[in-house]
């Protein structure tokens, strides 16, 4: 079984239009590491000095990672991550 990663509509681009894919059980920071490795540019978009970027949430089953150990947040297989950007106007 593997880890079910959700994909919001702009980084749908780099997945090939893809809103789901799978990704490899570990920590958060290790399963963009490996999502970056298959869909090159993820990483940046989503990272930037080894830490999530602050307009950008992951929930894991339906938590934020910023309750629980933010970048080391386990990751099992079978949890389902959801990448949210961060949606600001006025």
């Amino acid at each position: 079984m593997a880890v079910k990663v959700r994909i919001p509509t702009p980084l749908q681009k780099l997945t090939d239009g893809k809103d789901e894919v799978e990704g490899e059980p570990g920590t958060i920071i290790s399963l963009i590491n490996f999502l970056n490795s298959k869909y090159p540019g993820m990483g940046e978009r989503i990272t930037e000095g080894g830490k999530v970027r602050k307009f950008v949430n992951i929930y894991i089953n339906d938590e934020d990672i910023r309750f629980l150990k933010n970048e080391e947040t386990e990751v099992k297989d079978g949890d389902e991550v959801s990448i949210v950007p961060a949606i600001a106007g006025g």
